[in-house]
């Protein structure tokens, strides 16, 4: 995936390619734990997100049918302490 940025100096767009790697495993078998804001902006236009236990993922399942990765879960609730 490329990112357009622009060179202050020159006032040229630059490309800046962005390599996301997926990890293989069991996000699609758990539901992850992630930033709301990040969730909705993958959501919405088909970027990876980072869990709190460190996946990468494209969401495009409903969570809702899956049971929640205990890794996150455990991450999430000492946060909340």
């Amino acid at each position: 995936m490329t990112t357009p940025t622009s060179s202050p100096n020159t006032g040229t767009i630059l490309e800046e390619r962005v390599d996301y790697r997926l990890d293989e495993g069991d996000h699609e078998r758990l539901s992850h734990y992630t930033d709301k804001d990040k969730l909705m902006q993958a959501m919405i236009e088909g970027t990876p997100c980072v869990a709190l236990c460190g996946k990468v993922w494209v969401p495009s399942r409903d969570p809702n049918r899956f049971p929640v990765c205990p890794e996150c879960k455990e991450i999430y609730e000492s946060l909340s302490e």
